[in-house]
């Protein structure tokens, strides 16, 4: 199956779709803005814009028109369009399996050479209710489209009586909204029964239906994950529903439903060889059997058991639960026509909040009793059928005088409990399945229901509200019944949401009825033992956070303390093959509602797998073999043996001891969080995006800060993984002892006295310490931070008096223990401060040792700090390296040489140095069998040598030593606002007028790149120039035939911006004012030198002058065009031309743009930050990607 091809597909008939809809809606006087009046109006027909409405569609126009009262145009919009792409989606399937009851394709033709639908060439003898002379009439008239329309119609009228859910009837106002033009070759039907597209053995499968479905809703799902805002109720199920890969449903099915059989019937063990991932229970010392005894019923009947989906989606899990259903009906003797109807009306249950996914499920499970018994539509025609699968329905459109229309009374008892009965379903589409029902009465309301159905209306103001009764009332109680039910055997997915994407009303609901798991609604869905009997089964896929975070603790501990974990399939990342990364990382368990003592639980560690494919065949793989070594076993009970008691069932009994037996981390020093801005933009900057002189380095404490007047301080914000030293790039907001943003936190939060609950740990800013990313894709990566920085809520810290413990802690946090032991603490991303303050800490009294360790840190440290500096990126950056390094040396090729070797010198240092620590850490917690010392290379975090990026590092440098940020007379930062003093650069003058043309030609004598070849000159010798701008060229990827100024040319026009984006994370500080596409006019400007007159430079000493020389090259050409030339010269020469006219235009509508902006003698303040000063110049600039 080719989901690309699927995706595609689905996303673009939604389009299509939603268009169509919208055009069918004009033509009958229906828009987004309005909703026009009939012109003229009968007894049985009206006009719209002079267009005759039927009695029937003048009906559905009404229905439509209350419709949108009700749910707005766009719901509605939406509401119709997949109802058609499930209508057709299911005509599809149908015609491919021949499952249609007339045997006739509606939507192709059974002759692949046909583009005409069989249901067309057989219009007048298909076996639908037709009006035959209508038929001939359009068949006559050519009037195709009327004709399928009217044939599609009459098959979905046709296929109510069987499959209603999925199919209305033709007062429904979905009929008049049919969309047209669906024959045309390019429309998305036409895509849909190409075999090319989607093969017809790809419909052979049911599953189809959920991975379009998927599809369909897969752009508006991207839509309300960008927008980052609390989800809608119509939004929460593009949010949350994701198709569950089929091998995983089988192993939830099998290990739960299968497990469940199994255990009451045991002589049903060679069912077992069909269920692949069907984990044996292992318990070795105890008779897991006989301990289960009570709640093992030996005379189970397979018609008694119930399964349910409380977010059953387009109905996958249902579906292979009816696969493994059958088996047991069948090795039970059942005849084969019966089973299917057993299946649907006595074992699957289900619920979902969409009325899209209720329709597919419904029709998934019928197409699934058809696989078995083709006579089953028959069936249903003959004697009905109960399917216990609904989309919940909320109440929120019916108002008292409703409520006392359903009761028939509008006080009393049976008011009052109707009230209550309705008041519940308040918001059920937001809820959903977590929905705690109280009241039932659902004799009386059926009783009601009889009445309302039997009896004519007697006042015609009850008209509406007979219609909204008989429309909501059956779903209502439909819903009751399910949701009042207790289940046997529970199987999910649950929808994920976290806290921040929760409306108000569901996020109040989980913490009034979920407290424990309000979090994150995957969570919630684990406690809804309301819906389980006693000893049932659960099993469900969803995020591995509950496992290890410090929220889910008491989920956890009501898990471990109630129930029995009966196996799980620990995924990790890339579970789902549509979604990559590491962030969403699954676990898929089967849990028992009971709880028995002792007891072995199996579990399959997959996460190391990095593909769903291989984490598949390495879970088949450990059924056959209990040896592997990902296979573990453990009694629940230990989990509580580590503080949080996380799901850490890898760990041995030796580390599990560690953390039982020694102090945490936290009783020595407490890791603390630090503020929360609330607003990053506007507090936070890279530190090279501020004048220099306004930042407060090396601050000693918030007194000197608040008395500093300075407004910039570092901050502790994460970053990436390195160790020891470095991270170092963002600065904070911070004037006045914060006073500004203390400010803001009251005005935002003011149910907040104290703004401590957001700024958190004030009186530990500007403090030496030890700071960590709270959220990193790989291990732990811990960093000294000397005294100077404020911390954030990404970049914790934790503080010591005593440098010696600090520089222990630093060495224990750096070492291979506390990957181990976070890694039991939390298998997530995450590193938050609960983590760290459990890691378990033990004492060394060995002073020589102690000493040789805090040696060993503050070496790590000083080496690191070196690498750190080596960089611009680096505010203690003094020199570049390859200057640094050089000696006598006159070649840069020999000047590499030496720094490379440098570098390989100091990264081996430093990995001996770690694997140092390692060994004496490892002795000192005796995990000598855990552990071994040494270190991979790719966990070292300093850079060795890099011939590209250290040339390319610095060209930057030379870019800079250009625009008088460094000098090469001087060491360090020069200048990054303030007063300019041209002093400083005698060696190499920085440019006057801080302006670095680049273009394609050689057209100034201070373009960019004869400044670079002069800066290149000075530093290493007029004697190996050339040589050594052979060497810079061949480092950045020089070209076949090209000189090394024309390398470096192309480097500066493509590819040295692109670089600087990169490196300075998307902050430029030198900015490229560029005309277009064509390149015509390129300059660099550094932005801490810009100025009002800046644009008039530009646009006056190098645009006027390049639009000159252009011009005068156009003559050039044109002499040759109309002179004497060859006729080669005169063709090379018009594609000069061509080219040159289009550079010439862009450079005029450049200069209409630059003259606007430079008349307005633009201003900027670098405490804005780059974002907001560069887009001031939108237009102008290169766009930032």
């Amino acid at each position: 199956m080719n989901k690309t091809a699927l995706k595609n597909f689905a996303t673009n008939a939604r389009k299509e779709l939603i268009e169509k809809v919208k055009a069918r809606a004009f033509r009958i006087g229906i828009t987004e803005e309005s909703i026009k009046k009939a012109q003229f109006e009968s007894s049985d027909s009206i006009y719209i814009d002079g267009k005759q409405l039927s009695a029937t569609e003048k009906k559905q126009r009404e229905k439509l028109i209350s419709r949108i009262k009700e749910i707005g145009y766009k719901q509605l919009v939406e509401e119709v369009a997949y109802t058609w792409f499930n209508r057709f989606t299911a005509l599809r399937f149908m015609e491919v399996n021949n499952y249609l009851p007339t045997k006739v394709r509606v939507l192709s033709s059974s002759n692949p050479d046909s583009s005409e639908p069989d249901i067309i060439k057989e219009a007048l003898s298909v076996e639908l209710d037709i009006d035959k002379e209508l038929v001939y009439e359009l068949k006559l008239s050519n009037k195709t489209e009327e004709l399928f329309k009217y044939l599609v119609i009459k098959q979905c009228n046709s296929l109510n009586k069987v499959l209603p859910f999925m199919f209305e009837t033709i007062d429904d106002y979905k009929e008049i909204l049919f969309p047209e033009g669906l024959l045309v070759r390019e429309s998305f039907l036409r895509e849909m029964t190409d075999t090319q597209v989607i093969p017809e053995a790809d419909w052979e499968h049911v599953e189809i239906i959920g991975w379009l479905y998927q599809y369909y809703i897969a752009e508006e799902k991207d839509r309300v994950f960008k927008a980052k805002t609390k989800y809608t109720s119509e939004e929460i199920p593009y949010a949350t529903q994701l198709f569950t890969s089929d091998w995983i449903v089988r192993y939830l099915v099998q290990n739960s439903l299968g497990r469940y059989w199994f255990e009451a019937h045991p002589e049903h063990r060679d069912l077992l060889e069909k269920w692949e991932l069907y984990l044996d229970s292992e318990d070795t010392k105890n008779d897991l059997e006989e301990s289960l005894k009570p709640y093992i019923d030996k005379e189970l009947k397979v018609e008694n058991i119930k399964c349910f989906d409380p977010a059953m989606g387009s109905g996958h899990i249902l579906i292979y639960m009816f696969d493994l259903l059958y088996e047991v009906y069948s090795k039970c003797g059942y005849m084969e026509r019966d089973i299917p109807r057993l299946i649907i009306e006595n074992n699957l249950y289900g619920l979902d909040i969409d009325n899209r996914a209720y329709q597919l499920a419904s029709f998934s499970v019928v197409m699934k009793a058809l696989e078995y018994n083709n006579r089953f539509l028959r069936s249903i025609e003959r004697d009905g059928l109960v399917l216990n699968l609904t989309a919940i329905q909320e109440t929120n459109i019916l108002t008292d005088e409703d409520i006392a229309y359903i009761a028939g009374v509008d006080n009393g008892e049976n008011y009052i409990n109707t009230k209550k009965f309705v008041e519940q379903y308040r918001d059920a589409k937001t809820i959903g399945s977590l929905l705690k029902i109280k009241f039932k009465c659902t004799e009386f309301l059926q009783n009601r229901l009889n009445d309302i159905q039997s009896l004519p209306v007697a006042d015609l103001f009850h008209v509406e509200k007979r219609e909204r009764t008989l429309s909501l009332l059956p779903k209502l109680l439909k819903q009751t019944d399910i949701m009042s039910n207790q289940f046997d055997i529970l199987v999910t997915n649950p929808p994920y949401m976290g806290t921040g994407s929760m409306n108000t009303i569901l996020s109040n609901y989980l913490k009034k009825h979920y407290p424990d798991s309000k979090t994150d609604l995957f969570a919630s869905f684990m406690e809804i033992d309301h819906y389980l009997k006693e000893a049932s089964f659960y099993a469900s896929i969803n995020q591995h956070s509950w496992m290890f975070l410090s929220s889910f603790e008491k989920l956890r501990e009501k898990i471990i303390k109630n129930k029995l974990i009966e196996n799980m399939l620990h995924l990790g990342p890339r579970a789902f093959e549509e979604i990559g990364g590491e962030v969403v990382q699954s676990t898929a368990f089967v849990l028992r509602n009971t709880y028995k003592k002792n007891i072995n639980s199996v579990y399959l560690r997959l996460v190391d797998e990095k593909t769903a494919k291989l984490k598949k065949e390495k879970a088949i793989e450990a059924t056959q073999n209990k040896k592997v070594p990902y296979r573990y076993l453990l009694e629940q009970e230990k989990f509580n043996k580590i503080p949080g008691s996380p799901i850490a069932y890898w760990a041995t009994d030796s580390v599990r001891d560690i953390f039982f037996n020694y102090p945490k981390l936290q009783d020595v020093s407490e890791p603390r969080q630090g503020m929360a801005t609330t607003d990053n933009n506007k507090y936070l900057r890279m530190w090279y995006e501020i004048g220099i002189s306004k930042i407060g380095f090396n601050i000693e404490n918030r007194r000197d800060a608040k008395e500093s007047e300075l407004r910039w301080f570092p901050i502790n914000k994460g970053g990436s993984f390195r160790k020891w030293y470095g991270n170092n790039e963002f600065i904070v907001d911070y004037k006045n002892d914060g006073a500004e943003l203390i400010d803001l936190v009251r005005t935002k939060y003011p149910k907040i006295s104290d703004p401590e609950f957001v700024i958190k740990n004030r009186g530990c800013y500007f403090k030496e310490g030890i700071t960590w990313s709270a959220i990193s894709s790989s291990n732990l990566a811990v960093r000294f931070s000397p005294k100077g920085f404020i911390f954030s809520n990404a970049g914790m810290m934790l503080f010591s008096d005593d440098k010696l413990k600090t520089l222990y802690i630093l060495g224990i946090m750096n070492s291979k223990l506390t990957a181990l032991f976070s890694q039991q603490l939390s298998s997530t991303i995450n590193f938050d401060q609960g983590i760290i303050a459990k890691l378990p800490y033990k004492e060394n009294n060995d002073k020589v040792v102690n000493e040789k360790l805090g040696f060993l840190v503050e070496q790590a440290i000083n080496i690191s700090k070196m690498d750190w500096d080596y960089f611009e990126i680096s505010w203690d950056f003094k020199q570049h390296p390859l200057l640094m390094y050089k000696g006598n040396a006159m070649r840069m090729e020999d000047s590499f040489r030496i720094w490379n070797h440098h570098t390989e010198i100091q990264f081996n240092q430093l990995k001996d140095n770690e694997e140092e620590q390692n060994r004496i850490f490892i002795n000192l917690y005796n995990l000598q069998s855990e552990l071994t010392h040494e270190v991979e290379e790719k966990d070292i975090t300093i850079r060795k040598a890099d011939l590209e990026r250290d040339i390319k590092s610095f060209i930057s440098y030379a870019i800079g030593c250009s625009f008088g940020r460094y000098s090469i007379d001087e060491n360090g930062l020069i200048y990054a606002g303030g007063e300019f003093e041209l002093s400083h650069y005698a060696t190499f003058k920085a440019n006057k007028d801080n302006i670095l043309p680049i273009f394609q030609e050689t057209y100034f004598e201070d373009d960019i790149v004869s400044r670079f070849v002069e800066f290149v000159c000075i530093t290493f010798g007029e004697e190996a120039l050339t040589d050594n701008l052979e060497f810079i060229a061949f480092s950045i990827g020089s070209k076949n035939g090209e000189t090394a100024k024309e390398t470096l040319r192309r480097y500066f026009l493509n590819d040295f911006y692109k670089d600087h984006l990169q490196t300075y994370k998307k902050r430029p500080i030198y900015w490229l004012f560029t005309s277009g596409k064509q390149k015509a006019f390129n300059c660099l400007i550094y932005m801490h030198r810009y100025d009002k007159s800046t644009l008039s430079r530009i646009r006056t000493d190098y645009l006027h002058e390049l639009q000159i020389r252009l011009d005068v090259e156009k003559k050039s050409l044109l002499d040759i065009i109309n002179g004497d030339a060859t006729t080669k010269e005169i063709s090379n020469a018009k594609k000069e031309l061509k080219s040159l006219d289009l550079k010439i235009e862009e450079l005029r509508a450049y200069d209409e743009k630059l003259h606007h902006m430079a008349d307005m003698q633009i201003e900027i303040d670098l405490d804005d930050g780059v974002t907001v000063n560069y887009a001031k110049f939108e237009g102008l600039l290169a766009p930032i990607k």
